[in-house]
């Protein structure tokens, strides 16, 4: 029997892709060989990046990409969207069982797409509906341009509080050079400077003196969980609307593992998220709520604010969200902050200072100062010893965004491989030895650099050979064997 038959069926579908692809472009069939025989020869820790099953995406290659359909499910714009509205309704229908929501909207393209959506919603529901209801108009276009210049100038000027980045906030969450702090008025509320951890009191006073219309809920590198009730109480307080990014940690979500006070569905008026990242499913966003007159809004989030929805992607957030709702994604969503919690600790036995002392979610924060280097430095000289991590900003953070005093590491990725707390203490050994031998280069001037750095061969070539045994006890895709 030769070796086509002896392939599985994964195999066998994406050999044959493969093949397809290289009659048309053969460099681009080498480059998807390539990214697949890199993310095997890596240990990946990049907190926002997982491992997709073959399933999912199997199910974004296919002639769902050839159609429009803006508009929802029963309500297009174009015909012929028979099968684009049962698949979407598909995946609005899992998302909802998965994730407790009574709504979910599932074409925004990526998680800053979720996040506009969730915008247009708010502005439209707090401030457009009740102008236009004013002035006793139903649509925007009967408005004289004098109400119009009214009604524009009061949305413009709507103000919004979220988590700075340094203490762990996204960029999306209202700053400056973002669309969103473009859109709001924004404030930051941060860390407490000794703990390092949210301090509600402060965030409420803020709230209090500010008056925002929104409130932003939400990290992408904060290793600790928020309390969701207590930011819905804030909100309420001053009469704004919560407004949760759960992008990192929807997983968790999925997974109950975080349930109560920490569920954001439960709490908030409306949550966002990408569907990748520890959730495990395609690159694209959704948006969910349990408050009904938001519905409507987000509903119109095509043609309003996004681009015609990606039917295939919708296919595949279908399946990835079937997935999540079987018995062993809770097993793995569980495993993921066991492992954070491992890495956590041996990182921290072998000296390394963990931002908040620690975790209780999916990702480590590491202060690299100790070593005498910068994030950028740690994340280069690591990645020479086979290991993928992110640098990162760290509270009140000397070096800034760009060079940072700290790495993010997240265990999503290597948990979906099968990993476990062993595994992780031996990869914290990989990450310290590694940053123990790495030096900063002097520049011209005889300063320290803080890009570049010296890492001894044998310490690289070791920890390169240690994460290979790893990958190799633990591979990516084990029924996948590409010709």
């Amino acid at each position: 029997m030769g070796d086509n038959e002896n392939m599985s069926n994964v195999s066998t579908a994406f050999n044959n892709a493969l093949e397809v692809i290289s009659k048309s472009e053969p460099e681009v069939a080498g480059h998807i060989r390539g990214e697949l025989e890199n993310q095997r020869s890596q240990l990946k820790l990049i907190a926002s990046e997982n491992y997709a099953s073959p399933a999912v995406l199997l199910a974004m290659g296919n002639w769902f990409s050839d159609k429009y359909a803006e508009g929802t499910p029963g309500h297009r714009f174009y015909a012929g969207c028979e099968y684009v509205d049962k698949v979407e309704t598909l995946a609005c229908d899992h998302a909802k069982e998965l994730f407790g929501s009574s709504y979910a909207y599932v074409q925004p393209h990526s998680g800053i797409d979720a996040n506009l959506v969730a915008f247009w919603s708010i502005l439209a529901h707090r401030i457009e509906s009740p102008f236009l209801a004013s002035h006793e108009k139903k649509h925007v276009n009967d408005l004289t341009n004098s109400d119009w210049e009214t009604l524009r100038q009061s949305l413009g000027n709507q103000k919004m509080i979220g988590m700075s980045l340094d203490a762990g906030g996204h960029l999306t969450h209202g700053f400056r050079p973002n669309i969103s702090g473009k859109l709001f008025d924004q404030r930051s509320y941060g860390v407490d400077p000794e703990t390092e951890m949210l301090d509600y009191t402060s965030i409420s006073n803020l709230a209090e003196e500010f008056r925002p219309l929104v409130i932003v809920a939400g990290y992408s590198a904060y290793p600790r969980k928020v309390n969701f009730a207590k930011m819905r109480e804030i909100a309420d307080s001053v009469g704004a609307t919560l407004m949760v990014d759960m992008a990192h940690f929807a997983g968790l979500v999925a997974g109950k593992v975080f349930s109560g006070d920490f569920d954001p569905i439960a709490n908030a008026h409306i949550v966002t998220s990408t569907t990748h990242k520890s959730l495990r499913g395609p690159r694209g966003g959704i948006v969910l709520s349990n408050e009904t007159e938001l519905a409507e809004y987000i509903d119109k989030g095509c043609p309003m604010v996004l681009g015609g929805p990606l039917a295939n992607v919708m296919a595949a957030k279908a399946v990835a969200f079937a997935e999540a709702r079987q018995p062993e994604f809770r097993e793995y969503a569980n495993n993921v902050v066991t492992n954070a919690s491992a890495l956590a600790a041996g990182i921290e036995k072998r000296g390394g200072r963990l931002v908040t002392g620690g975790t209780d979610n999916h990702l480590v924060l590491v202060d690299v100062r100790q070593f005498g280097i910068t994030g950028r430095q740690a994340e280069s000289a690591l990645e020479e010893s086979g290991v993928v991590v992110n640098r990162n900003s760290i509270p009140f953070d000397p070096n800034g965004a760009w060079y940072t005093s700290g790495i993010r590491l997240g265990t999503p990725a290597l948990t979906s491989l099968g990993m476990a707390e062993s595994e992780m203490d031996e990869v914290a050994d990989i990450i310290c030895s590694t940053l123990q031998d790495t030096e900063p280069r002097t520049t011209s001037s005889g300063e320290n650099s803080k890009a570049q750095f010296k890492l001894s061969d044998k310490v690289r070539d070791t920890n390169r050979s240690r994460a290979g045994d790893l990958l190799t006890k633990n591979p990516l895709y084990p029924d996948l064997h590409l010709l």
